[in-house]
């Protein structure tokens, strides 16, 4: 569990969050709604003497350094101003810094903070998935554009999520092997799955049609639909992957559902429309869907305070089983 995940995850925060909005205009009457802890924390800001709501991000410990979070910044400016993908605008602080760096008692290292514009809207609705899946396919095919041509400035930073990213010895959400009802036969499973995606990934490839910068997140819950507007927000775990990584990250949570292979042709529909994929490619679709699963197994895990967390729990190791024998069948 990282330090923002545990159950006291509230009574943490709030001081925190007092003390960065210090740093930004919004005065010490403003009201803190705590939205949402994961990889982060995030509030939503309201100044009773402006009117204005805004959004802080409160970073954990152990994720990202400071030249990673100015990095992810870097790319979310630069796809709205060069793309057109609308992105939340960063707000800075009163002496005019994106990325606020707050000095913590017996720590070396600071806590970092962001301030991000409020933006309208909602998550696209359960009722038109097909829809929003197509929505969504072109939104990223856009993105992959925009990563593959981009000229990069001087000391842009993240992480990746290859396999030894994912599942080696960085493993970013931790090891699968110690998700939640994770036992022997869960790890006879998922272990074979395991060697499957290593080997299947190293003949993919990381060639740049393939590889590249990726949102990592790109699912429904990270968009807010406001009458012919679409934001894509919470890029936080942005960095190298390939490109159908995005793919799998769509479908996080629900890839037993038995609509995903319907929302993976209107994916690839509006995918199609905006940016080539060769049939090769879309055959190794269901690998990323796998890669993404085996990593959610590790992220419940690693990040057992979260609500989240909690409400998936054994059941998600569960059914990953079924998905991963399937999955062997056909690709193993």
């Amino acid at each position: 569990m990282h330090d923002l995940s545990g159950a006291d995850a509230s009574a943490l925060l709030e001081p925190i969050a007092r003390r960065a909005l210090e740093r930004y205009d919004a005065g010490p009457e403003a009201g803190l709604t705590l939205l949402n802890v994961s990889e982060n924390a995030t509030y939503a800001v309201d100044d009773p003497v402006t009117g204005e709501r805004t959004v802080l991000r409160i970073h954990r410990r152990g994720y990202h350094e400071g030249p990673e979070i100015a990095s992810e910044l870097t790319w979310v400016e630069a796809l709205r101003v060069d793309a057109g993908v609308r992105t939340p605008r960063v707000l800075p602080t009163r002496d005019g810094a994106a990325l606020l760096a707050m000095p913590e008692p017996g720590q070396a290292e600071p806590r970092h903070a962001v301030m991000f514009e409020w933006l309208p809207g909602t998550e696209p609705p359960d009722d038109r998935l097909d829809e929003s899946f197509e929505l969504l396919g072109e939104i990223t095919a856009r993105m992959h554009d925009h990563a593959e041509q981009w000229t990069r400035p001087s000391g842009f930073v993240r992480f990746a999520w290859d396999y030894d990213g994912s599942f080696g010895l960085a493993s970013r959400w931790g090891r699968w092997q110690d998700g939640m009802a994770v036992g022997a036969a869960e790890t006879e499973v998922l272990g074979r799955l395991d060697l499957v995606l290593r080997d299947r990934l190293a003949r993919f490839g990381s060639e740049r049609h393939r590889y590249g910068l990726v949102h990592a997140d790109l699912r429904l819950a990270n968009l807010l639909v406001h009458g012919g507007d679409t934001f894509v927000i919470d890029f936080d775990d942005c960095g190298w992957s390939w490109y159908l990584y995005d793919f799998g990250a769509a479908v996080s949570f629900f890839e037993h559902d038995p609509r995903v292979p319907e929302l993976a042709e209107r994916w690839l529909r509006g995918y199609r429309r905006v940016r080539d994929l060769p049939a090769e490619d879309e055959a190794e679709l269901w690998t990323f869907v796998m890669m993404r699963r085996l990593l959610l197994v590790a992220w419940i895990g690693s990040h057992s305070g979260t609500d989240l967390a909690q409400s998936m729990g054994a059941g998600y190791t569960r059914d990953s089983l079924a998905l991963a024998e399937d999955y062997l069948m056909r690709f193993g």
